[in-house]
């Protein structure tokens, strides 16, 4: 491992510079992010293979203490970040719901319906089930009668076998739901390329740099990536049309196709008894990725921020929480649609303002230089970039709709200065 060094005059300087320009006093996250305590995580957290080596540390962030002041080594930002994702355990968000955070990288919904117990979303390691058994150490055992997949990343239905099996689903005894699409697009993201996306995946989220002040410190989403295994039941049932109404065991789940946006099969939904909502992984406490590094199809910034807006004109009035498959819950109607609002405005923003600086001439490098987020956006500790960056994101917003538009190494480009003419012209 290269040395690890000190921070320089430009870090230090550059950080100080964050700290009074961000709205550090704001502490309602910190609320929200504890709000609900039921327990701590099982054994801390940490996760072993049978090998002994460990697959998930649940106490990796432990050196990043609560209401300390970010080392100089460490965004403040981000180190905030950290102080809220370190946040883990069985929590209720609201009666028949809970979650289990910081086991994975992804939470562990559960809802109690009038029977049995209805799933959402499962990260994978050897020992999935781990979570749900917490989850039993405080509330009533009961079977797991549904399983909603979210999205068609691994994060979100690799620990599927681990809390219910096949031969239930088979047998009828478990409904497995997902969006449109969802099979062929895990298989094709995660099994297709599924050798080389993980390889690119341990650079992406830094899972092999040893946790500290000068290393890893959080992937954003969460503490980390797990290191285990994936499985993959397919869904009993699919999702094909926005609107579509499902009684799950005495609720009400009505659900809306998000696809293309942060996964190419993807949807929000809304529990009518419960007033709860999600945005799945579309409205988290971070900007979020419209091109991963670890390599992904390029998402679409405008459909994403048209999904939010169509989540709000739908559910806006009605909902009181809206729940995450990452990251921590919001509770109350103005500081949920706050959330969704912002999400939606700012990646129509990176949509619009990289279209119109591309049709002025200048290239995909100097467009991301150029484009900021408006104030009021760019201070929303929501729209930070933990996990996705402004700069990726107009470069990709860029290249989706200009790809084999740009010019070949060997072929003089037209000068930035005569497109922008003829940007004007238009």
């Amino acid at each position: 491992m290269s040395e690890q060094k000190d921070a320089n005059s430009f870090t230090k300087d550059a950080n100080a510079k964050l700290l009074s320009e961000l709205p550090f006093d704001y502490s309602q996250d910190f609320e929200d992010a504890a709000r609900g305590f039921i327990a701590p995580l099982t054994n801390g957290g940490k996760i072993t293979a049978e090998s002994g080596m460990t697959i998930y540390d649940g106490a990796a962030l432990d050196f990043v203490e609560d209401g300390s002041s970010a080392p100089d080594t460490v965004n403040p930002s981000l180190w905030r970040n950290a102080q809220l994702i370190k946040k883990g355990g069985l929590f209720k968000v609201v009666d028949r719901l809970y979650q289990v955070r910081g086991q994975d990288l992804s939470n562990l919904t559960i809802i109690e319906g009038d029977t049995g117990l209805i799933l959402m979303d499962r990260w994978s390691h050897p020992k999935p089930r781990v979570p749900l058994e917490l989850y039993f150490e405080h509330r009533p055992r009961k079977d797991v009668i549904a399983m909603i997949h979210s999205h068609s990343h691994i994060d979100h239905y690799g620990g599927v076998k681990g809390v219910i099996s096949e031969d239930d689903v088979k047998a009828g005894k478990v409904r497995v739901i997902a969006p449109e699409g969802f099979l062929e697009a895990a298989v094709a993201e995660n099994v297709l390329v599924g050798t080389a996306m993980g390889r690119r995946a341990t650079y992406h989220t830094g899972v092999l740099l040893k946790p500290g002040p000068k290393g890893h410190v959080g992937v954003g989403l969460g503490i980390s990536a797990s290191l285990g295994a994936a499985t993959l039941i397919p869904p009993t049932e699919e999702i094909t049309e926005t609107g579509q109404k499902l009684q799950i065991d005495g609720l009400t789940f009505e659900f809306l196709l998000a696809p293309d946006t942060e996964a190419p099969a993807e949807m929000h939904w809304f529990v009518e008894e419960l007033a709860a909502l999600t945005a799945a992984e579309n409205c988290c406490h971070t900007l979020h990725n419209t091109y991963t590094l670890r390599g992904a199809p390029t998402r679409d910034p405008q459909a994403w921020s048209q999904y939010l807006n169509d989540t709000i004109d739908r559910w806006g009035d009605r909902v009181e929480v809206l729940y995450g498959m990452h990251h921590w819950p919001v509770w109350g109607n103005d500081n949920v649609l706050q959330m969704l609002r912002n999400g939606r405005d700012a990646y129509r923003y990176i949509n619009d303002q990289t279209l119109r600086l591309a049709n002025h001439g200048y290239t995909p490098v100097e467009i991301a230089e150029m484009i900021e987020l408006p104030p009021e956006l760019a201070h929303d500790w929501n729209l930070r970039g933990y996990y996705g960056t402004l700069n990726h994101n107009v470069k990709a917003t860029y290249v989706k709709y200009l790809t084999g538009l740009r010019p070949s190494p060997t072929r003089r480009a037209c000068p930035p200065s005569l497109l922008r003419s003829v940007g004007r012209a238009w």
